[in-house]
């Protein structure tokens, strides 16, 4: 086994102090790395260590200096890198600089990164485990020709998305032919500008789905097993604002098959560490992939809520090479996996009503946390008087 002494975390805010809390629990030495504007942020001193990444650089450029990162973690002999999520957690180029340097990158395989994050490759291995897809285009759209000849066979309303998107970036509801041109125009354009690519492929507009993901953990031995699932249909702009588990209103036999679904695709391609595999589900219980998230996501709070497994815990555990079901990580088999009572996560965002509701920084001039039994607060940067940068 791979011993983890030392754990750096490539990341800010909640997400960061969430991975230190469970380090801390194991025994393992905790790094953090600020932007020069992050000086004063919470995740810098809940760390063992904290070291400047990025110096001269914007304060979200910081965070993407992987080579810089990479220095820090040689110079101070940091064992792991925990890319938490955002940033650079799906950056198969990082994962691959943690591997040339001996690091070990605590989520999936390269080989995974490099599968789910071309949306149209998810398409692809969704496919072959014969999970039911929305139909859409067979690879990324040559041209716009090609748009309108999918648009004339399957009509109207279509969603055009980035084929390396994320975040609801990159995407672009269609619903009459006439807006189709500027949408195609739009959506490469965001792709461009967000992933640095901008092919886009397009799928059928399912109306007023259930968004449901599935929490997938897997092993090197060829385990792997679902936590249950998660409701974010709650959402605007295509993000998420409100996530539940287990899902509201799903039948036993739609629960169970979206799950094992799930399971058959993460299987299929031998997936380790932590990931989510997510679908649309219509009012009549059909359900359609959408796309896998090869990493730890926001809302893995309410899942380990409800099943007493702390995530982050195995994510270590696994990236040490540990069977799920060794009592190193303490996953149980599948029929076992406990779901109790219900848990709900809601969203803060920072944003500017001026504005459009554009994302905005600045300082907190006011803040009161909730608190009392059953409810979990995990904090990146708020309290009074903290910048958001």
């Amino acid at each position: 086994m791979r011993k983890i002494k030392s754990v750096l975390v490539a990341n800010r805010g909640e997400i960061a102090i969430r991975v230190f809390r469970a380090c801390n629990e194991m025994g393992i030495k905790t790094v953090a790395i600020y932007s020069k504007e992050d000086t004063l942020s919470l995740h810098r001193n809940q760390a063992d260590e904290a070291y400047l990444v990025g110096e001269g650089k914007k304060p979200v450029d910081a965070y993407l200096d992987i080579e810089d990162i990479i220095r820090i973690a040689k110079e101070h002999d940091i064992d792991a890198i925990h890319p938490g999520y955002g940033f650079l957690s799906e950056n198969e180029g990082f994962a691959r600089r943690c591997e040339e340097e001996g690091i070990i990158f605590i989520g999936p395989k390269i080989k995974h990164l490099n599968m789910f994050g071309d949306k149209v490759n998810a398409r692809e291995q969704a496919k072959l485990a014969q999970i039911p897809m929305i139909p859409g285009s067979d690879g990324a759209l040559k041209d716009y020709a090609q748009l309108e000849e999918f648009a004339n066979t399957h009509g109207f309303p279509l969603m055009i998305k980035a084929v390396n998107g994320g975040g609801g970036r990159g995407m672009r509801e269609v619903h009459r032919k006439e807006d189709l041109r500027d949408a195609y125009d739009r959506a490469k354009s965001e792709a461009k500008a967000a992933f640095g690519d901008d092919d886009v492929y397009v799928e059928k507009l399912i109306v007023e789905p259930k968004h449901i993901e599935v929490q997938i953990l897997g092993d090197e031995h060829g385990n792997v097993v679902h936590l249950h699932e998660r409701d974010c249909s709650v959402q605007r702009r295509h993000q998420k604002v409100v996530e539940m588990a287990p899902a509201f209103a799903l039948s036993l036999e739609t629960r169970k098959a979206v799950c094992d679904a799930a399971v058959k695709i993460m299987k299929n391609v031998e997936y380790v560490n932590a990931g989510t595999v997510e679908f649309l589900v219509t009012a009549d219980g059909n359900f359609y992939f959408i796309e896998v998230n090869p990493r730890i996501q926001v809302e893995h709070t309410v899942t380990e809520m409800i099943t007493d497994i702390d995530i982050v815990h195995a994510q270590i555990r696994i990236a040490e090479g540990y069977n799920l079901h060794s009592p190193e990580v303490g996953i149980p088999e599948q029929d076992q996996v406990p779901c109790k009572g219900t848990a709900i996560q809601c969203r803060i965002t920072t944003e500017d009503p001026k504005n459009n509701f554009m994302p905005d920084t600045g300082k907190i001039l006011a803040y009161r946390s909730s608190g009392g039994f059953g409810i979990r607060l995990d904090s990146g940067n708020a309290f009074t008087g903290a910048v958001v940068t």
